[in-house]
């Protein structure tokens, strides 16, 4: 008897959370399909720059990140965070 393959659950979105945040300042950014919480202000800087990153490559492929795969999206933030 085969086993099920199990279908990957479809990215809603990503949630970015920085928890070096020691300045007591409460940073949050909202984009298409992301947020981002908390961290120091170049923590939360550097994550803000990843999205950017991410949302102009996704956007030259004619995609949001609802519409990447997940394997798509991390190899996406990955490239984008090495930077």
């Amino acid at each position: 008897m085969d086993t099920p393959k199990r279908k990957k659950a479809p990215v809603a979105g990503v949630l970015g959370i920085g928890l070096d945040n020691a300045d007591g300042h409460k940073r949050l950014t909202r984009g298409k399909d992301f947020l981002l919480a908390g961290g120091s202000e170049e923590t939360h800087a550097q994550m803000q720059e990843t999205m950017i990153k991410v949302t102009e490559r996704l956007d030259q492929r004619g995609k949001r990140i609802r519409d990447a795969s997940p394997d798509e999206l991390r190899d996406l933030i990955s490239e984008a965070a090495d930077r």
